[in-house]
């Protein structure tokens, strides 16, 4: 079996090791726009070891921001800033990636340490839109206006051109979200999804944006290039989305070309019971690995070198995604390639390893 430090190769690239940074909103885009704080985050990350650098939620149009301050790829305008970011990601020895999102319902916040809860027009809000005219709830006790049919169609075209964006600005690997709440995971739950229509109802209706998305961002992005999607693979709550409906929905992400299943979970609705603890969410990558036949990363409270490798060489998951942990220590793949006694995968940046030493 392989390990923690074995490569992985995905579509027509090759990842160093299993350990990827997972997206993580930083609420610091002007206008949608990268800027420096992007370029230290990400890349201190690529520096430190990661084989996998995602950034963070990016939205398609301005509406499907979470707060004025999210990274958007809605214009061309976008591009440019990312290409440095990218850059400075590859030419550490990662991949850089990105992940596509649509805030749904939970868009028009303030960032979370501004309170987080909704804002109102005069705060420079706007109307979030959704499959229902369902509130999240909690902070966030907006209702969002239902989308039309017609506006649910054109959902894919957005994708498509931010798609066409993200390799023009030099990324190598996709995710779509589609999880934590946001719009598609709203289309997926019941509980959001109040619909009587083709998009509403049946697991095939509720699915159906979602792969309608994926295989148009697919046929977009370069073949050589890896994709993948993030479910919230159970909502954690009785009568919501369920972990078979996840497996389900990956086995025809699948048939749709995506590479991998990134197993997060929650996030539709505040009053979810989540059994959150060290490595709570494996059990989803393991089953989705199992049953649907596609690699699986997995997510949430890894933390230790050993958890990390553990999960990994028992063929729970096919990568590793941190999140909190690097954020602690960028150069948490660096610490752990000398726990694991790997230290030969994995090499320090030669302007740190001449002071510090293998």
């Amino acid at each position: 079996m392989p390990h923690l430090f074995d490569v992985l190769a995905v579509s027509g690239i090759t990842l160093r090791n299993r350990i990827g940074v997972s997206p993580m909103c930083q609420y610091s885009s002007e206008d949608g726009r990268a800027g420096d704080w992007h370029l230290v985050h990400l890349g201190a990350r690529a520096a430190g070891g990661a084989a996998l650098v995602i950034a963070e939620a990016t939205a398609v149009e301005p509406r499907g921001r979470i707060t004025p301050g999210c990274a958007g790829l809605w214009s061309d305008e976008h591009v440019e800033p990312l290409i440095r970011v990218t850059r400075f990601i590859a030419g550490q020895g990662a991949v850089p990636g990105i992940q596509l999102a649509h805030a749904g319902r939970k868009a028009s916040c303030a960032r979370p340490w501004e309170g987080g809860h909704h804002l109102a027009d005069s705060e420079g809000g706007w109307t979030p839109v959704a499959p229902s005219a369902v509130a999240f709830g909690g902070k966030q006790p907006r209702v969002p206006r239902e989308l039309t049919v017609a506006e649910i169609e054109a959902m894919p075209g957005l994708f498509i051109e931010a798609t066409r964006r993200a390799d023009a600005a030099g990324f190598e690997w996709i995710e779509l979200h589609a999880a934590h709440g946001y719009l598609l995971h709203s289309f997926h739950s019941p509980i959001s999804n109040r619909r009587e229509d083709v998009y509403g109802g049946s697991l095939e209706n509720r699915t159906r944006l979602t792969l309608a998305i994926a295989r148009a961002m697919r046929r977009a992005w370069p073949e050589r290039k890896a994709m993948s999607v993030r479910l919230s693979c159970t909502d954690w709550m009785e009568g919501g989305w369920t972990l078979d409906e996840a497996v389900e929905l990956a086995r025809r992400l699948k048939v749709e070309g995506v590479d991998l299943i990134d197993c997060s979970s929650g996030g539709i609705h505040p009053d979810a019971r989540i059994p959150i603890g060290a490595g709570y969410q494996v059990p989803l990558a393991e089953r989705v690995r199992r049953e649907a036949g596609i690699a699986p990363a997995a997510v949430g409270m890894i933390t230790q070198a050993m958890q990390a490798d553990e999960i990994i060489r028992n063929g729970r998951a096919d990568l590793v995604l941190l999140a909190r942990e690097v954020l602690r220590n960028p150069n948490w793949p660096m610490e752990a390639a000398r726990v694991l006694g790997q230290r030969e995968r994995l090499r320090w940046p030669r302007q740190y390893e001449f002071a510090i030493g293998g």
